[in-house]
């Protein structure tokens, strides 16, 4: 697309953003349910919750409380209310309150609708919705003095696959007492055979390499990009494959009568069988396993299968966008033709496709069942008007006049609505403010130009909520790094935030030094942990510091003999000497302790360096992690455990979720005056007062022109090529019998990528309810463009 002029932002809106605003128009309940990894079995737990994530959301907290607690549904919601069977589909625009009509309608059927021995399941993609959905319930049933943990069961849909599996797991045969690992020892277990792999096929890469690679470029490409590549290309070769029932030995048949072409296929079929010996080993299944098996063990035995039907005649999902072909092969068996199935989502927040199994068509054809009845909630409370219009003249442009008429059916159209007048939860109309900063921005610019705006808006807005919303993790860290030095209150919704990566690191620091205490290095990075831990100075380089990094024998210094002490080798100042004396004697007290088992290492040295209850908190589950490693991997020793820690501290792509961080329990009503830092897609379900959304450009946003780059092509690979896309291209050739033509599959993954992130977009956007403010910058290269659909967005703003 060629570079355009952008339209200047309407004089009415203020470059402080907030300025000049603009006005807006007018039981069986509970399940016990183990698993081999306590981390993970929360996930599987259908417990009430009591946290944020159970609480409904101030707005509709109040307008329950305007109408003595009585649910009032518009005419759309009337119509899921008075569903009493068969397949429905609900497509709900964003604010539409789905999981609240959800939650009302589950409570009609558990009063009037089952009998005693019978449960409507509710079944949705998270487990904390699995604790709000069990808490409004909950209060429907009590509102109506009836048993408020009696007739419903709420999962998660591996929940409910492990549910039926533990019932009869003998139908798939599997042991009684069946392991499950969760997603990061499973991840855990495909590193490992990645890097075997890789080390018996170094040369392997070489053929995707771009021909003028050399030296330094090459050196990196072979040891440090691919690797990780190969890594994120296996594990969604697997997770496609487990999705369609694709064994690793049945590939590798199909593959042997297949060419050289099929190397990718290949590669990855043979890390996907060593990772299924792995589990075999354990006696273990993954969560994926667990749906397929389910499904197994209902059509094995069809009267299993009536039982589960007459326990379970209802079953609410919710979510239904962002489901698998396999979990929906999983509910639809469990409903049966002539059953009670009612699916809610919304296709145009789908944006989980591009790197998960997820398949937002699938609920789009859905819709479109002649069996099935579509309903359109539509209408919606969150946003102010115009807010609404913008995200009504995204999907409009997409559909009418994106460049790719391929993507073109990236949305449905369907728009939102405001409320109708005397509704109980209005849009906001006492003010709005919609800004689309068209200057070109460096990076570091804009988050200047963000943090700036809200050191003017916070002090003026101490009871509204308001979030800066990123397209990735290393870029929010960036926000709130910046956010702090100017002491703005922030939250981070972000895969690990600073207090998490901050306690990692010095942990990590320490446990370097245990396990090589002869590395120089290590003692110095340990003795600036230590410093750091007990006096709270900043991360800046102090005269003992220096004088340590000059120790070349760490024993001298550790473990002086006689006269060979390295404190007496040369000038220290008093100050320093007895700093490094204190230090010393805490890192001989470390050392000591070698021989705990690494759970126990990591909480002695955490009392040693941690006062604040969080801090020793994140401490213990850092305990957790690194057991459930060491478990899983009988052969490392203590340097590659310190390393897994140190990836925390290091890596924006590394999740580790802390006992605050569970991103689907967050209540932004509960951070009033603070900004909340997130990802777009960590943002999915939440809403604020205020939303800055950034890097609007055409890196993050791409359209599909010439210059746009796409974050699947690596910089390292001939032809633009996608390998990852391509690997899965390869594994549907072989299940079709098809022919596999290099280059097709990457260029399609572009269009689903494209489509994917204007839904992203959309997510954004909607996310807002009173102020907006889109920003775009030029990228690490300064060379970004604005994105087009940002281009569109301008133009449609100055046309009212």
């Amino acid at each position: 697309m060629p570079t355009r002029t952008l339209p200047t932002a309407r004089p009415s809106i203020g470059w402080c953003w907030g300025s000049s605003a603009v006005a807006a128009p007018t039981s069986t309940w509970s399940t016990r349910c183990t698993t081999s990894v306590a981390s993970r079995s929360a996930a599987l737990c259908s417990r009430p919750c009591s946290g944020p994530c159970a609480r409904p959301r101030a707005r509709e907290r109040a307008a329950m409380a305007e109408r003595g607690g009585r649910f009032e549904p518009r005419a759309a919601q009337k119509q899921v209310l008075d569903y009493r069977g068969g397949y429905m589909g609900v497509a709900a625009v964003p604010g539409s309150g789905k999981t609240q009509v959800l939650s009302a309608l589950a409570a009609d059927l558990v009063a009037g609708h089952i009998d005693d021995d019978q449960e409507v399941l509710i079944v949705t993609l998270v487990n904390s919705a699995v604790g709000n959905f069990a808490a409004r319930i909950a209060q429907e049933l009590r509102s109506r003095g009836l048993p408020p943990r009696a007739g419903y069961r709420v999962r998660t849909l591996h929940g409910l696959a492990h549910d039926i599996v533990r019932e009869r797991p003998g139908l798939v045969g599997l042991a009684e007492d069946f392991a499950i690992i969760d997603d990061r020892v499973s991840a855990q277990i495909i590193d490992d055979a990645v890097m075997a792999w890789l080390r018996a096929h170094p040369g392997f890469i070489d053929a995707f390499l771009k021909d003028d690679l050399e030296g330094t470029a090459l050196a990196r490409a072979r040891t440090d990009s691919w690797p990780d590549d190969c890594r994120d290309l296996v594990a969604a070769f697997v997770a496609r494959a487990k999705d369609e029932r694709r064994r690793p030995e049945t590939l590798a048949s199909q593959l042997a009568l297949r060419g050289s072409e099929f190397a990718l296929a290949r590669l990855a079929t043979e890390v996907y069988a060593d990772y299924q010996r792995s589990l075999s080993y354990r006696g273990a299944v993954d969560f994926a396993d667990l749906v397929g098996y389910a499904i197994d063990a209902l059509r094995q035995d069809p009267e299993y299968r009536a039982r589960l039907a007459r326990r379970w005649p209802f079953i609410l999902e919710d979510e239904a966008q962002d489901s698998s072909a396999l979990q929906q092969e999983l509910l639809e068996l469990l409903a049966g033709p002539n059953g009670n199935w009612v699916r809610v989502g919304d296709p145009n927040q789908a944006v989980y496709q591009t790197f998960t199994t997820a398949n937002p068509r699938l609920l789009r054809s859905f819709l479109e069942r002649p069996d099935v009845k579509a309903v359109e909630m539509d209408q919606s409370g969150r946003s102010a008007v115009p807010i609404i219009r913008l995200a009504n003249a995204l999907v409009d442009w997409t559909i009418d006049a994106h460049p790719l008429p391929a993507v073109r059916t990236a949305f449905r159209r369907q728009h939102i609505r405001p409320t109708d007048a005397g509704d109980p939860q209005p849009n906001p109309a006492d003010r709005c403010e919609i800004h689309l900063h068209d200057r070109k921005l460096s990076p570091d610019r804009e988050v200047e130009v963000v943090v700036s705006s809200l050191q003017r808006w916070l002090p003026e807005h101490p009871d509204e909520t308001v979030a800066i919303l990123v397209p990735d993790n290393a870029r929010g860290a960036r926000f709130v790094d910046a956010l702090r030095r100017k002491n703005l209150p922030c939250v981070e919704l972000l895969n690990a935030t600073a207090p998490t990566r901050d306690a990692a690191r010095l942990i990590s620091d320490v446990l370097a030094l245990i396990a090589r205490p002869e590395d120089r290095m290590a003692l110095r990075r340990a003795f600036a942990a230590w410093r750091r831990a007990c006096s709270g100075r900043p991360e800046k380089e102090s005269l003992a510091e220096r004088t340590l990094g000059r120790c070349r024998e760490p024993h001298a210094f550790l473990f002086p003999r006689g006269d060979d002490d390295y404190l007496d080798a040369g000038p220290v100042d008093p100050e320093s000497r007895a700093e490094l004396v204190a230090f010393r004697t805490q890192a001989q007290r470390w050392l000591q302790a070698a021989l705990l088992p690494v759970d126990q290492l990591v909480l002695t040295i955490a009392q040693d360096l941690f006062t604040v209850p969080a801090d020793l908190a994140l401490a213990h589950q850092f305990a957790v992690l690194l057991r459930s490693y060491a478990d899983a991997n009988p052969t490392w020793r203590l340097a590659e455990l310190a390393a897994e820690l140190q990836q925390v501290a290091s890596n924006p792509r590394r999740k580790f979720l802390s006992l605050a961080e569970d991103d689907n329990a967050f209540d932004p009503a509960a951070h009033k005056g603070e900004v909340a830092v997130a990802t777009m897609h960590k943002a999915k379900g939440l809403e604020w007062d205020r939303v800055y959304l950034t890097a609007l450009n055409n890196y993050d946003f791409p359209a599909g022109s010439a210059h746009d780059d796409f974050r699947g092509e690596r910089w390292y690979v001939r032809g633009s090529l996608n390998l990852t896309a391509e690997a899965l291209a390869q594994l549907g050739a072989l299940g079709s019998g098809g022919e596999y033509v290099e280059g097709e599959a990457s260029r399609a993954a572009r269009l689903e990528y494209i489509s994917e992130r204007l839904r992203l977009l959309y997510v954004g956007i909607t996310r807002a309810r009173k102020d907006l403010i889109l920003t775009w910058n030029t990228g690490r290269r300064g060379d970004c463009q604005p994105a087009a659909a940002f281009i569109a967005l301008c133009s449609a703003r100055e046309r009212g």
